[in-house]
């Protein structure tokens, strides 16, 4: 791993914190993670796709440490629960964090007092894989594209309602991106979870949801909702057939569930080098690679020197329109 002299800087600041000299610090990593096992925290329960992520990354990282990575669900308050276990954590690479955009980059814009700042406290492993989502219908409703949705909700503001699992989950938030967009109104229903959302759409109860790839899948299959566009940049292999919204009408448009791998402030550079190189082998692994792309997961590769810049940006952006569209965690 390439570090430049701000990047040095900082990886001495981290040495210093951890109360470690170079040399010691090289030493510690070099035994890194020895008898102790690595605990991988997800900040939701199990079941869902950021656990998915994790138990696949962790089952091969520990390969590629030669340890022990086993995962620790603590889930509650939008992630900030996780996050905030993380943040206080001694930073000696034996708890890590699989952190998604919807914590990371979106709750702190919603929830202020979550007794850690994301700026300071975790340092970037690097992104692991994005996640799709699917702007989906209730097929009764005979909508077939994004144009005939959009002209719909113009012709009679209002009378139509999305689904939501929870406010400043990543589908409220890609869906309010789009509204944005394509200068529609269309009425928020919040659901205590996926599911219930999901379920909420299939019974018409709503008529629009954005939906995780994950799930939208098996139930597109089945004819039970219509996907009308996918949030990625480009087609999803998985549905070829499904535009993008980009290429709908909205170009530049994206909104993903995003993972990344991070760890405590502090977390000696060696030990951080050493965990971003078994990430990268791991995302490298074939079994793995088709595992996730199986669930409609796919890997975006990224490093410790990246993750700054890709945090302010993400973080920017959500917070940029939780602003401009009022919306609040209530």
């Amino acid at each position: 791993m390439t570090i430049s002299r701000r990047g040095f800087g900082a990886a001495s600041l981290g040495l210093l914190a951890a109360g470690l000299a170079p040399s010691a610090a090289r030493a510690q990593a070099a035994a890194y993670p020895g008898t102790r096992p690595v605990t991988l925290v997800v900040a939701w329960a199990p079941g869902g796709s950021t656990d998915f992520v994790a138990r696949v990354v962790a089952q091969q990282m520990s390969r590629e440490l030669n340890g022990n990575v086993v995962v620790d669900n603590r889930p509650g308050a939008s992630g900030t629960i996780g996050h905030a276990s993380v943040a206080r954590a001694r930073p000696d690479g034996h708890t890590l964090l699989l952190g998604v955009n919807s914590t990371y980059a979106m709750s702190r814009h919603l929830f202020p007092n979550r007794g850690y700042d994301d700026d300071t406290a975790f340092v970037g492993i690097g992104r692991i894989a994005i996640s799709p989502i699917f702007l989906c219908v209730n097929p009764r409703i005979g909508v077939d594209n994004i144009a005939t949705l959009v002209t719909r909700a113009k012709e009679a503001p209002g009378r139509m309602s999305y689904a939501s699992s929870g406010a400043g989950s990543s589908a409220h938030l890609a869906t309010e991106l789009f509204l944005r967009s394509a200068g529609i109104q269309i009425e928020n229903v919040t659901y205590r979870g996926g599911a219930p959302a999901v379920q909420a759409l299939i019974t018409n109860e709503v008529q629009v949801a954005m939906v995780d790839g994950v799930t939208a899948l098996p139930l597109m299959a089945a004819g039970q909702i219509k996907a009308i566009g996918v949030s990625t940049l480009e087609r999803n292999p998985l549905a070829p057939d499904v535009p993008t919204i980009a290429e709908s009408g909205f170009p530049g448009f994206e909104a993903t569930s995003n993972f990344a791998l991070l760890a405590p402030a502090g977390t000696p550079a060696p030990i951080v080098a050493r965990l971003a190189a078994a990430k990268d082998a791991t995302m490298r692994n074939p079994e793995v690679l088709e595992r996730l792309r199986q669930n409609s997961i796919f890997p975006t590769p990224g490093t410790p020197e990246q993750w700054p810049a890709y945090f302010r940006a993400e973080s920017a952006k959500w917070g940029e329109l939780i602003r401009a569209r009022g919306i609040t965690a209530e």
